[in-house]
């Protein structure tokens, strides 16, 4: 199999985060109770969506290879405006429907649009691939990446934005907020898990990687896991107090890490057998 340029490679990527993003934005949401945050919330949160399929689609259009995904983006982009108008005119469960629809359809759009594994690396890496008796766990592990990846990225996204909404309205209950913590923290769990399966296998079927790539492994570590599941923790015991504004601060930092954690995961994974 002949590598894809560098230039398809950086547009695949900048799409596959973008699937992510949107599909773990939108599922977090459904899961915010209507009845404790105001609708607003919900409405500009899904413009933000709106917008990331938007530049989805105009990126799917202009590309060849993600030919398969440029209605998805375009149905996640339409529904993405129907639901905004449904909170605007306060219709909760339409709104949560459309939230709902929103992330099954970006997270069908991550799947399509996430390559062979292997495939940047070019022939080698897919002949390891064809003889690797690990194959089954490789398309599990393929299928779980961008799942969970979106889930860290949508959840730690709409946390910070919650938490900037009780600046906004302060007497709101702080019970939507602790759960998207606790969330924030389970992703961060199932993330590494899946990741760390990855380095294992990726470990076993190449023997060694460069320095160059330890250093980049460590930055993903450290700082996108780690360092993302240690702010949950300050997160929870400052809420605690309880002080949203620091709170919001504090994931303001997370998004930051987990941003950088999930763009150089992309990154190693496209030159790697197993999500990295």
């Amino acid at each position: 199999m002949t590598p894809a340029p560098q230039g398809s490679w950086s547009v695949l990527n900048l799409t596959q985060f973008i699937f992510r993003l949107s599909f773990g934005l939108a599922a977090a949401m459904t899961v915010v109770p209507p009845r404790y945050v105001t609708s607003g919330y919900f409405r500009n949160n899904l413009y933000v969506l709106l917008g990331l399929n938007v530049l989805a689609s105009l990126v799917a259009w202009a590309t060849p290879e993600l030919a398969s995904v440029r209605w998805i983006a375009v149905v996640a982009a339409a529904v993405s405006y129907v639901g905004a108008v449904m909170w605007l005119y306060e219709k909760p469960r339409a709104g949560i429907f459309a939230l709902a629809l929103v992330a099954g359809t970006s997270l069908a759009g991550a799947w399509l649009a996430v390559p062979a594994a292997g495939a940047a690396v070019g022939s080698a890496a897919t002949d390891a691939a064809s003889i690797d008796p690990t194959s089954a766990a490789s398309m599990v592990l393929n299928r779980l990446d961008p799942l969970t990846s979106g889930l860290l990225l949508g959840v730690t996204m709409a946390a910070m934005l919650l938490g900037h909404w009780y600046l906004n309205s302060p007497g709101m209950q702080l019970e939507p907020l602790k759960r998207l913590v606790l969330l924030l923290a389970a992703a961060v769990l199932l993330r590494a898990l899946v990741c760390g399966s990855g380095l294992v296998m990726e470990l076993a079927a190449v023997h060694s990687f460069s320095t160059g790539r330890w250093l980049f492994l460590a930055l993903r570590w450290l700082g996108g896991l780690f360092g993302t599941g240690v702010l949950a923790i300050l997160t929870w015991k400052t809420l605690a107090i309880p002080n949203t504004q620091s709170a919001t601060g504090i994931l303001y930092v997370a998004v930051i890490t987990v941003f950088l954690g999930e763009l150089v995961s992309l990154l190693l994974s496209a030159e790697a057998l197993y999500p990295l």
